[in-house]
């Protein structure tokens, strides 16, 4: 074998020698905890960000100390155009891949809002407003111009959005929680419609909604919600008044000071149900499926009146007399301040 083809062979070896010590390198560092992360950091990637500019945002947060093993491995792996725009955590000991399979699965951070059964809309704006990590697009716009944002279906946001815990990510907007809340509330709401028992007399399930949102302020304990339901329910069939104190104090808006005056009661307001007939035009609350439901399906006793107890029940009655009575007995003799009567 002559010298030339010996330097040739040797020449192979030792270039593929070094070739494998490159892709043992190159592997070793992949699978080897990013030195940077020594501790739980988080990051932003901006949306249409570029891998290049991604990979140097790394090196400028201390988290990557070299942009080499990225970009190669963003190269190889053919996901360097995949990654997506959000707020990621990172967690101490991961490895290159790791990361960028995390941002481009888009596993970015997620924070949570909820609204109450018995809300307002004014409070669902409130709460809203205090997440910061939303994008405020909804702002101080009238309730009725946030509401053509959402829907063309109604003429007064009161009671449309479905009180629930809805998941959201950094920057998104106010008004997609709005929407889907509010598609969330037209779900349950047709659901429990099209199961309602067909003998209660509402005609529409707006109407439902609107009877749900006071069944569910006069609502101190869940177990009592078929029976105050069912106490309105026959309230409407005989063509009484529902007389219910919620109605006044939302129609009185900023003039409720914590106290119904008579003079309240005889104030003309179309939301004062000792004075109008019927239902209000709109719901006053966040409604919750358990309201809902125990409208649609009212309990069949004989009762038309309650009164508080005090303790969060109530005490029902089938005649005025008996109404009387417990008034008396629970609202008079034994009131306890700040506790409102009812029927």
């Amino acid at each position: 074998m002559n010298k030339l083809l010996i330097t040739l062979i040797s020449f192979v070896i030792a270039l593929s020698v070094c070739a494998i010590s490159v892709v043992a390198y190159y592997q070793y560092e992949l699978d080897r905890p990013i030195p940077g992360l020594d501790d739980t950091k988080v990051i932003e990637i901006r949306s249409g960000q570029s891998f290049t500019s991604i990979t140097q945002q790394l090196i400028n947060e201390g988290i990557l100390d070299s942009p080499w093993l990225m970009k190669v491995y963003g190269r190889l792996s053919g996901l360097s155009g995949q990654l997506k725009a959000g707020e990621y955590k990172l967690e101490r000991g991961l490895t290159i891949p790791q990361l960028v399979d995390l941002l481009v699965a888009g596993h970015s951070i997620s924070y949570q809002i909820t609204f109450v059964e018995g809300w307002t809309f004014k409070d669902v704006l409130a709460e809203l407003s205090r997440h910061n990590k939303l994008k405020q697009v909804v702002g101080d716009n009238k309730p009725l111009e946030i509401l053509s944002a959402v829907t063309d279906q109604y003429t007064h946001p009161e009671g449309l959005f479905f009180p629930d815990t809805y998941t959201y990510r950094k920057n998104d907007s106010d008004l997609s929680i709005l929407i889907r809340s509010f598609n969330r509330m037209q779900k349950v709401l047709n659901e429990e419609w099209e199961a309602r028992d067909k003998r209660v007399p509402l005609a529409t399930p707006y109407e439902a909604l609107i009877l749900a949102s006071i069944v569910e302020k006069e609502t101190g304990d869940a177990s009592e919600r078929e029976q105050i339901a069912g106490v309105f329910v026959r309230r409407i069939n005989k063509g009484m008044r529902l007389q219910t104190d919620p109605t006044v104090i939302y129609g009185l808006g900023d003039d409720y000071d914590g106290n119904i005056t008579r003079a309240h009661l005889r104030e003309h307001t179309p939301y004062n149900t000792y004075r109008i007939n019927g239902l209000p035009p709109t719901p006053i609350a966040l409604a919750g499926r358990e309201a809902i439901h125990a409208t649609l399906h009212p309990d069949s006793s004989k009762t038309l009146y309650f009164v508080a107890k005090g303790n969060g029940l109530h005490y029902f009655s089938e005649t005025l007399k008996e109404h009387v009575n417990a008034v008396n007995k629970y609202q008079i003799y034994k009131r306890k301040k700040g506790y409102r009567s009812t029927k």
